[in-house]
């Protein structure tokens, strides 16, 4: 429904596509996933689908919060939500170089100072409120007869009651506020834990911006001998990015495809292909993680290979001396 009516919510991914996503990331009850995509939460109920509410998976998502429009249209059960965790990409580079910590999440002092300012404000302006009240129900009482001061009396009561009911409702709001702010700041913690553990079973990429530094990123945090995915619209990004993972090392099998749909009319005798028909389903660029052995890429054994002749060059010289 979101290709055929507003495929640039979901980037273009046709359905062909994420099904090959699916396959080339080997997503499987009991695996631990990691996900980064905007296309409105589409690619992440279908990983949720396929792993059937057994394993974990942990969204990386681009600023203040995910977005998760299409996977509530999956119909999911409660259960299916309890191992799906959250984390923000501003908070990747200090997890990685290890200054991640409590103090960089929000609900800080400074969110807190802002409510108890706001709290403290609200206590004030009743208080004021109150006073003001008070004068003018003494100033009304000295100019009016009996029966004006009971109206008056009774109507700064009622005042007095709301402003009570106003400010009990303002605190109730603080409160709860503050309460969510410190279950999101436990779910980052707990977050943070299971990334920092550097052990996922799978990466799926598929995002608006550039993948290259995406994908060098996390791929921090995905275990040897697991496979990656990475979904662009477009084959430049993911032919640089296919550069950098040769420079870079650490993964084999490098592939860089598109996949192919022909949509066919079946009809008795005028069966033929449709003459409207998509025209590109965007790229997919897939790879395994292998443990890069970093003694071999020294600088010294690099100089003695570029200044040691080749084989054949060695043998033609021995030829020639016997």
């Amino acid at each position: 429904m979101y290709y055929a009516r507003e495929p640039g919510k979901i980037n273009h991914l046709r359905y062909d596509t994420l099904a090959q996503m699916l396959t080339l990331g080997n997503i499987h009850a009991g695996n631990k996933m990691i996900v980064m995509e905007t296309c409105a939460g589409l690619v992440l109920g279908a990983v949720m689908e396929r792993m059937g509410g057994y394993g974990s998976i942990i969204q990386m998502y681009p600023g203040g919060g995910p977005v998760r429009a299409a996977t509530s249209c999956f119909g999911f059960p409660k259960h299916f939500f309890n191992n799906l965790h959250e984390f923000p990409l501003s908070k990747v580079d200090s997890l990685l170089s290890g200054t991640f910590s409590t103090e960089t999440l929000p609900s800080e002092p400074e969110d807190n100072a802002l409510v108890e300012e706001e709290s403290n404000g609200s206590i004030d302006e009743k208080q004021a409120s109150i006073q003001e009240t008070e004068e003018e129900s003494t100033e009304t009482a000295m100019e009016s007869n009996q029966t004006e001061e009971q109206e008056t009396m009774d109507i700064n009561a009622e005042d007095i009651g709301f402003k009570e009911n106003q400010g009990k409702e303002n605190k109730e709001n603080v409160r709860e506020k503050q309460r969510k702010q410190q279950e999101r700041r436990k779910k980052l913690i707990e977050t943070a834990a299971l990334l920092r553990e550097k052990n996922a079973d799978g990466l799926i990429v598929a995002s608006k911006f550039h993948p290259t530094p995406l994908l060098l990123s996390l791929l921090e945090f995905v275990a040897p001998s697991r496979p990656f995915v990475v979904y662009c619209q477009y084959k430049e990004p993911l032919l640089e990015c296919y550069t950098k993972l040769r420079e870079r090392g650490g993964v084999i099998n490098l592939k860089l495809s598109e996949t192919w749909l022909r949509s066919y009319q079946v009809l008795p005798d005028r069966s033929h292909p449709k003459l409207t028909m998509s025209g590109g389903g965007g790229y997919l660029l897939s790879g395994i993680t292998v443990v890069s052995d970093k003694s071999k890429c020294d600088s010294s054994n690099l100089e003695a290979l570029k200044m040691e002749e080749p084989s054949s060059k060695k043998r033609k010289v021995q030829d020639l001396h016997c």
